[in-house]
């Protein structure tokens, strides 16, 4: 029994560009068997109709039958076992001349009729399949162009919901149609076998019957032939029948499913961040124009380190980038969900591509990233893929949730000493909410380095490469800032990340703004922190290079409007700094930005520093509180005011700073 193939029906609903590529070849196929079936049966209705030629016409039928082993079957080569039986038969066909009028009517029932049968029940149940399949796909192509244009800012959610159920329904009404097309097209491999051996069957059995009493030689020779076609086609029909019901159990479990598997962005699985190759279909951003552009919805697979893109009907995929040392990031791309970007090591290629689901979206981005990484090229990728994201996952400090409050903490007033409101500052406005989304926008970027912009590092080495002292001393001859003077502070710190929030006046945004920024450091694989020294003076906040001893940036107190260490890791702090907003909206309001670090010191203590030089700042009004309260600070060895001794890298130092 040769080996039959199949088309999986589990594959129907992903309709990948290898299942529409394995389905042409069956397609190939069908249309092959349907130009042989009608040409067999028109060499058997001339067998039925012209008796007074049936000489040639039984010529012709011998032929006929043995071209079947030149027929190109893609799925049928070496079906020896009916080969042989066509070939018998055709040597047996040329010895018959004669037909009479009852021969004919045997010949109409038991030849012509079931060849007629399996052309127009079998082959045209195939045609009438695959119109439907084909209208299937293309509602179902119709419905994910219109889900995909579905807008993020300004989400409708009726027309959301009506989109989605309409996809939902179209990939339904497209699985179902393709797991019958598929079935048929299986069947379709036995009823082709028995098809070509049951008219024969009739047929002998016709002949066998007509000149039984007069033509003992053909029929000895018939008898065997009829054995072995007999018993070739029983055995093809039971294997059929069982074919059949294991396709409909199939068929039967698959449609069994959830809605889930139908409607889109719908996962409960989470992402599986450790996939070293992906594939799937994505929608590409393609320029039409100078400023216009287009959307295609294509099959992309990963293979080895390459992006592989294939269209559908496509016999093979082509490569669209080279994914080693790639990079990828989410952006926000023309109101469109899910969207993202990778970039060639180069930096001279890149494309943008959105996927259906956040699933999807995410997985797409831990792959590539993977990928770029070269852990394809390891002995065990999966495995290498798993350890590596479990050491972005630690290398970062673990947060918990910004709700939790500040209840039980040994020292509630210094735990954060931003909270209180100085005399000087404004009344502290009320939060929007306590949920994420009222102290920081989604999707706001994360900028995870401090870059020294350029003008103010050409101004900064334009003097002959000037560096600002840490503690204070610019030159020798160089008389320190009094205000600077009263206190000075410098702490080694790693600056995590930063990111503009929607609220400066509550501890609970810098909490947040942790949360987020070590979550994307860990989804992304970002070990990279940058090193600086926080000097913290009675004016302001600055963050100095330490190699360099370059000022990277720096903030006046009173516009930092909070600050706090984080109430579970005591090395994780922040604060906010306010200012005017650039934007056109609303003339005249605040924008505040939240900068995350991780210090070796104790958070609490960096903050109680802060809070002393507001204290400071806000003592500086009153000449007499001022006074009042350097009487309280005590004087570093020559002379200057200093609220702290300035921080040494030992842990004795530090403990008896804080113990000063």
């Amino acid at each position: 029994m040769p080996a039959v193939h199949k088309i999986l029906l589990d594959e129907a609903l992903q309709d990948s560009p290898q299942t529409r590529s394995l389905l042409s070849v069956f397609e190939e196929d069908a249309g092959t068997l349907t130009d042989y079936t009608n040409q067999l049966l028109q060499s058997m209705q001339r067998v039925y109709g012209a008796q007074s030629e049936m000489a040639l016409a039984t010529e012709q039928l011998s032929t006929q039958l043995l071209e079947y082993q030149t027929q190109n079957f893609a799925l049928g080569q070496g079906d020896v076992e009916v080969i042989g039986i066509l070939q018998d038969f055709s040597k047996t066909v040329v010895e018959l001349n004669a037909l009479h009028s009852e021969l004919a009517t045997m010949l109409a029932n038991g030849m012509v009729f079931p060849m007629v049968t399996f052309r127009e029940k079998d082959l045209t149940e195939i045609s009438t399949l695959k119109d439907i399949f084909s209208i299937a796909s293309d509602e179902h192509e119709a419905s994910m162009v219109k889900y995909s244009r579905l807008p993020k800012k300004r989400e409708n959610d009726k027309l959301k919901a009506e989109v989605v159920a309409e996809v939902a329904y179209t990939r339904r009404k497209q699985h179902q149609a393709s797991m019958q097309y598929y079935c048929s097209l299986n069947a379709l491999q036995h009823r082709q076998r028995a098809a070509m051996l049951e008219p024969l069957l009739g047929y002998s059995q016709a002949q066998v019957n007509f000149f039984k009493k007069g033509a003992d030689l053909v029929s000895k020779k018939m008898d065997s032939f009829l054995s072995r076609a007999s018993g070739t086609t029983q055995s093809i029909q039971a294997r059929l029948e069982w074919e059949t019901e294991e396709m409909r159990a199939t068929q039967r479990e698959l449609l069994s499913v959830e809605d889930t598997v139908y409607t889109p962005d719908l996962d409960r699985d989470p992402p599986n961040r450790t996939l070293v190759q992906r594939a799937g279909y994505l929608n590409i951003r393609n320029k039409t124009g100078l400023v216009s552009t287009a959307w295609d919805r294509l099959y992309f697979f990963t293979q080895g380190g390459n992006l592989m893109c294939q269209p559908r009907g496509a016999v093979a995929g082509g490569m669209i980038l080279d994914l080693d040392n790639s990079s990828v990031m989410a952006v926000d791309c023309e109101d469109r969900r899910y969207c993202f970007q990778i970039t060639s090591s180069t930096g001279k290629t890149s494309i943008i591509l959105q996927a259906e689901s956040k699933k999807e979206y995410e997985e797409w981005i831990s792959t590539v990233n993977n990928i770029s990484r070269q852990i394809y090229l390891t002995d065990n990728p999966e495995a290498v893929a798993i350890r590596l994201n479990q050491t972005a996952i630690q290398a970062v400090t673990p947060i918990t949730s910004f709700e939790k409050r500040l209840e039980g903490s040994p020292h509630p007033d210094r735990a954060n000493p931003g909270a209180m409101p100085l005399p000087s500052d404004p009344p502290p406005k009320p939060p929007r909410g306590h949920l994420p989304e009222a102290l920081i926008a989604p999707g706001t970027p994360i900028q995870f380095d401090i870059v020294l912009p350029a003008t103010e590092f050409l101004d900064q080495n334009r003097a002959g490469g000037r560096r600002t002292n840490p503690f204070g001393e610019r030159e020798e001859d160089a008389t320190p800032d009094s205000d600077d003077a009263l206190l000075q502070q410098v702490f080694e710190v790693r600056f995590l990340g930063s990111m503009a929030v929607l609220s400066g006046r509550t501890a609970d945004v810098i909490f947040e703004a942790a949360r987020q920024v070590l979550a994307a450091r860990a989804i992304h694989n970002i070990f990279r922190t940058a090193d600086a020294h926080l000097l913290v003076t009675s004016s302001c906040l600055r963050l100095i290079d330490p190699q360099t001893q370059v000022t990277r940036i720096s903030f006046q107190l009173q516009d930092v409007t909070q600050f706090s260490a984080h109430q579970e890791n005591g090395r994780l702090l922040g604060f906010v700094v306010g200012g005017p907003d650039s934007g056109e909206e609303e003339e005249g309001s605040e924008s505040f930005r939240a900068f995350i670090f991780e210090s070796n010191t104790d958070g609490e203590k960096i903050c109680y520093t802060i809070g002393l030089a507001k204290d400071i700042t806000a003592a500086k009004k009153d000449p007499a509180a001022l006074a009042e309260l350097m009487k309280t600070m005590p004087l570093t060895s020559d002379g200057k005011f200093r609220l702290l001794d300035e921080e040494s890298t030992d842990d004795k130092d530090t403990q008896e700073e804080s113990e000063a």
